[in-house]
Order: C-alpha cells, then structure tokens, then sequence
C-alpha cells in the first residue's frame, strides 16, 4: 500500500470518527439524560434526532455538486470545521428549538464530510490501485462511538459531555486535515449519473433498499439507551449497552469485507442486512440487558459494514460516477432515518415501550435485503432469457 493511500485511509477514517462516531451518534448515549434534564418525551427526543436526519438529506442533496468543483480543498475543509463547531455548540443549547437548530446543522456537516471525502477517497484509492481498502474507513464510526463513551465513563454534565466531545472531534478533524488537505483534487466526471438502463435499475434497487436500511438502523441507533434504561431501570447501566455498539463495530468492517471477497459483494449485503434485521427484531422481544447487549452485537455488527458494502455495491453499477452514487444513497439513507425517530418514538409513547418500532425496523431490513440483486446474475438471467427467445 502507498503512502497516499495509507494517508487518505487513515485521514478518513478520522473523518468518520468526528462528524458521524461523535457527530452523529453522541446524542443516542446522551438522549436518556437529556430526556431528564430538559423534560422532553420521547417524540420530542425523535424529532431533535429527525432534525439531525433532515440536515443529513439536505446535505446529501446539496453535496454531489461540489465535488467536482475547483474550490474542494476549501469546501472539505469547511465541512470539517462545521462538523466541530456543531457537536462544541451543544454545550450552550439549552432549549427544544435550540437544539432542533443545533442537530439540523451538524445534519447538513456530516453529509458533507460522508460524501466528499468518502468520494475523494474512493477516487484516490482507485489512482493508487488500492480499491480494496475503499470501505475500512467506515471503522471510524465505531471508534468515534467508543471515543464518546471514554468520555462518559466519569459522567459529566451534560454542558461537559458536549465540550469535551467537541474537544475530541477538533482533535480528530485536525489529525484528518493534515493527512488529507495536500492531495484534495476535483473530479468532474463522479458527479454526472449513470446512463445504462440496466445499472440504472439495479442501483435504484440498491438505493431504495439502502433507504429502508436507514428507517430500520435507526430505530436501535437512537432509542437503544433508552430501552436499555427501561429495561434495567439505570442510566448508567444502559449507557453500557452503547460501548457494545461501538466495540461490534470496527472489526466488523473488516471481517464483513473479508467475506465480500470471498463470497461475493451483493451476497453479503444481502447477508448483512439480513442480521441486523434478526437483532431489531430481538431487540423487541429483549427483556434483559443480556438479550438487548446480543441484538447490540449484530446492530454494531452490521450497521458500519452494511453502510460500507452499499456504497461500494453503488459505485460498483454507477462506474464512475462516484459522486452521484454516494450522494444518492446517503439521500436515500437520510429519507429513511428522517422518518424512523419522529415515527417510532411517538409510537414508543403511544404504546409505552418500543417492540413495535423494533418490529417495523426488523421487517424493513428484510425488504432491504430482497431488493439486492446481483447484476452478474441478473446479467446472466437475461442472456438465457433471450437465447431463449430466438428459437
């Protein structure tokens, strides 16, 4: 491996750790505390995590069109700067609209930093005939995840706990700056979308599956601490279910793209959302934290792997429209878990618990799951049906 690619690796990997491990997913081990000190109900906590979703699609809708541009450089450097600013303001947001403000804004950051670093790297790692290490930077969502729970072993308050994760992601935002800024270029060709009719259909089979994906991730992603302190009656208790998240996820990165090699990529998607569609699912019927921390292993252990092997399953039917294809599935993404917090927690409250939210999210992975076809085998489906057809 060159040293460009370990540096684009490594620099996202940062990247992901910063605006989506503590960007993104700070507020799922927050929220309990949160709920108490600022007397919130669960649908309002899913709304401030559906503002955070709504930012994410604006982003993603927005990002696409600046990866080509000839001002990357700054654009990637701005988003970094964003992400921090957002996730250090959370130690001054006092108020329910405050924070709907605060979340739509790190929303609108960390789309920016998924889609163009992720489309900087993947296109610098096929320069440097490294394809292969294109998904192992999504481990740093795991190790953001376990950045913010070394944060809250000694509980702070919930002013110090966003200080000091901001802190942290400044860190890890400045380590990324240095390893990526020299060898930012653009790329006008990853922004246009694909033309074959029959990529085209696959990918959207892809994309619309990766959507559901997002509704049935977030249901746990968001409300898992929550449920843990149901069950267990204990804040600090159900926090540790988190560090289970975390911990699942970055080997699971790795060991997910050692199947894909071996077994093919869209087998092992379909795979992979199939478990994580049995831990939602066990995760509505967990009446001990024993139960819940088991569907938290197959949660950590296929969210990050799952985000991975869509987006090189993407590129892979949209050529080289890089951009387009990232942009389109984090947009699909974003839809999905825009509605899965503000759905399922008002039926959490409705309902008094959150089997049936759990439910829902298990039956939408399984749909995720069928939609993938492998276009190999589609490929040669269609070649035995029209050899068929001429005799």
């Amino acid at each position: 491996m060159s040293v460009i690619a370990l540096r684009w690796v490594c620099g996202a990997t940062c990247v992901m750790a910063a605006a989506l491990g503590i960007g993104r997913f700070a507020y799922t081990p927050l929220l309990p505390e949160m709920v108490q000190v600022y007397a919130w109900d669960f649908g309002q906590a899913g709304d401030v995590a559906s503002a955070n979703f709504l930012g994410y699609l604006v982003g993603a809708l927005a990002a696409p069109s600046l990866a080509g541009s000839q001002q990357i450089r700054y654009w990637i450097g701005l988003s970094l700067m964003a992400s921090v600013a957002t996730t250090a303001l959370g130690q001054v947001a006092y108020d329910y609209v405050t924070w709907l403000v605060l979340r739509f804004a790190a929303g609108v950051a960390s789309a920016y930093c998924l889609v163009l670093v992720t489309t900087q790297l993947l296109q610098r790692l096929d320069r440097e005939d490294a394809a292969h290490l294109g998904n192992v930077h999504f481990a740093g969502v795991g190790i953001g995840i376990l950045i913010c729970m070394t944060v809250l072993i000694f509980p702070p308050s919930i002013v110090d706990a966003w200080r000091y994760l901001g802190g942290a992601s400044a860190l890890l935002m400045l380590a990324a700056w240095l390893a990526l800024s020299t060898s930012i270029v653009p790329n006008q060709a990853a922004t246009q979308a694909p033309s074959s009719s029959r990529t085209g259909n696959g990918l959207w089979l892809i994309i619309t599956g990766y959507g559901f994906f997002g509704f049935g991730y977030v249901v746990s992603a968001t409300f898992v601490v929550a449920m843990a302190q149901q069950i267990s009656g204990s804040i600090t208790q159900g926090t540790e279910v988190w560090w289970v998240v975390g911990g699942s996820i970055v080997p699971s990165v790795y060991a997910w793209q050692v199947l894909a090699n071996r077994c093919g990529l869209f087998r092992t998607l379909r795979w992979a959302y199939l478990v994580e569609a049995v831990g939602a699912t066990m995760a509505a019927f967990a009446t001990d934290i024993v139960v819940l921390s088991f569907a938290c292993v197959l949660l950590g252990g296929t969210f990050a792997a799952v985000t991975a092997l869509g987006i090189s399953a993407a590129k892979q039917l949209a050529g080289p429209r890089i951009a387009y294809a990232v942009s389109a599935m984090t947009v699909a993404f974003a839809i999905g878990q825009l509605i899965g917090p503000a759905v399922s927690g008002r039926i959490a409250d409705l309902m008094g618990d959150f089997f049936w939210p759990c439910v829902l999210a298990g039956a939408l992975l399984a749909i995720s799951a069928a939609l993938v076809r492998d276009p190999e085998r589609v490929e040669e489906v269609g070649e035995r049906g029209g050899r068929g057809h001429t005799h």
